[in-house]
């Protein structure tokens, strides 16, 4: 028969099994909640899959609808990332943003997750001078003729602007009716007449637009070679025009012409082609100023044309004086001469206008052996040479100064 002692321990090890078994189905319910929670099949995980939420990084261009506007912000509704803002200067941007207006969708580059009023913030400006660069770097590759306005002018050429970037167009990419005529070659004077384009619109195509360096180079010439060659293609070599001289350089002259087969165009319509040195007259030049000045008007005929370039020529409309040289001069005459310049291999001279000879060093020193040209000879003075060769064809003459005709020279 159990003792009470024994009743007691028993009663107790059943109390401690029934907690037992209650804490255990606890648990279990705990677990089963806890997986109804997490089960892939819950209603929240169902709505993530059908709509993920990515987290943005600074730096990440972002794409929201402007719902508020506001003289120094911008609200943009960004969708399930909430409200971003762009504040101040970071509302302007390299392409137009003056106007934008509710209701557009625009790109703006994520710069805090997070700010005091729990708003994300937002850059217009720095994703727009992104698609701006972009653009341009499109642009170059399509070679696309744009429209631009001059800001400014330095010695070196054209400050314009393409999407809100500044560009740089040099002197030497201007085209002919904005390139600057300046015959003693002033910067003053070249700025002076780069300064009158400010403010103008003016049609340029992209040379270079390098993002690293912010460097925007364009040219105005290459935008306007499709309209010139279009019109170069209808002349022909051999062709003569009238025109104006433009400017004059130390290479030669400018002449600005109406194509032949225009016989009502305007200002706009005229070409330029440049009369080189060597071409404006049968003598020899040293200055191309003492042949033509600008202004003056001139014939001349087309004797080359390469790609937008029109090589003229005004001597070629003359008689050609070596043409006929045998009926005065002969191999073996004594004539006298100017001399023009004295050069290391000897001294030009002029017989007249348009006839010129060399004698050569090597020939005055078997006249005057052990001296200099520059003992006997100098600039303007008239002496005695005997003709030693005549080639029409390259127009060469070979000369030899006469002794006795050098010391009636200085005598006088």
């Amino acid at each position: 028969m159990p003792t009470k002692k024994q009743n007691i321990l028993d009663k107790l090890a059943e109390e401690v099994d029934k907690i037992k078994d209650d804490f255990e189905e606890g648990v279990q319910k705990v677990k089963k909640i806890a997986t109804k929670a997490v089960s892939p099949e819950s209603e929240m995980e169902k709505l993530l899959e059908a709509n993920p939420v990515e987290i943005p990084q600074v730096g990440d261009v972002l794409e929201g609808t402007v719902v508020h506007i506001s003289s120094n912000s911008i609200l943009l509704d960004l969708g399930p990332l909430g409200t971003g803002v762009v504040m101040g200067k970071e509302i302007k941007g390299g392409l137009e943003t003056e106007k934008i207006k509710i209701g557009d969708k625009v790109g703006a580059t994520l710069t805090d997750l997070e700010n005091e009023d729990g708003l994300i913030e937002l850059s217009i400006r720095e994703a727009s001078y992104e698609k701006a660069w972009d653009d341009l770097e499109a642009k170059v590759s399509a070679g696309d003729i744009l429209s631009t306005k001059v800001l400014d002018a330095n010695k070196g050429g054209l400050m314009v602007e393409l999407n809100g970037i500044t560009g740089f167009l040099p002197v030497s990419q201007l085209s002919s009716e904005h390139y600057p005529r300046v015959e003693d070659g002033d910067k003053n004077k070249i700025l002076e007449l780069l300064k009158r384009i400010i403010g103008q619109e003016i049609q340029v195509r992209i040379l270079d637009a390098d993002r690293e360096t912010e460097k925007l180079i364009v040219s105005e010439r290459a935008a306007s070679s499709e309209k010139e060659k279009e019109v170069i293609s209808k002349l022909d070599v051999g062709d003569i025009v009238e025109g104006e001289i433009s400017g004059v350089v130390d290479f030669g002259a400018f002449v600005k012409f109406m194509p032949p087969y225009k016989t009502d165009g305007q200002e706009s319509d005229k070409l330029e082609g440049l009369v080189h040195i060597s071409e404006l007259a049968w003598q020899l030049i040293q200055n191309p100023r003492d042949i033509v000045k600008t202004g003056d008007k001139v014939r001349a005929r087309i004797i080359g044309i390469d790609d937008t370039r029109i090589s003229l020529s005004m001597k070629a409309l003359e008689k050609d004086p070596w043409s006929d040289i045998e009926k005065k001069y002969k191999v073996g005459d004594i004539v006298e001469g100017k001399v023009d310049k004295i050069n290391p291999f000897g001294a030009f001279v002029y017989l007249d206008k348009d006839i010129h000879g060399l004698a050569h060093v090597s020939e005055f020193q078997e006249v005057y052996p052990g001296k200099k040209m520059e003992e006997v000879l100098y600039a303007g003075g008239s002496f005695q040479w005997k003709i030693l060769s005549i080639e029409p064809k390259t127009h060469r003459m070979g000369l030899m100064l006469v002794k006795e005709g050098a010391k009636k020279s200085e005598e006088k």
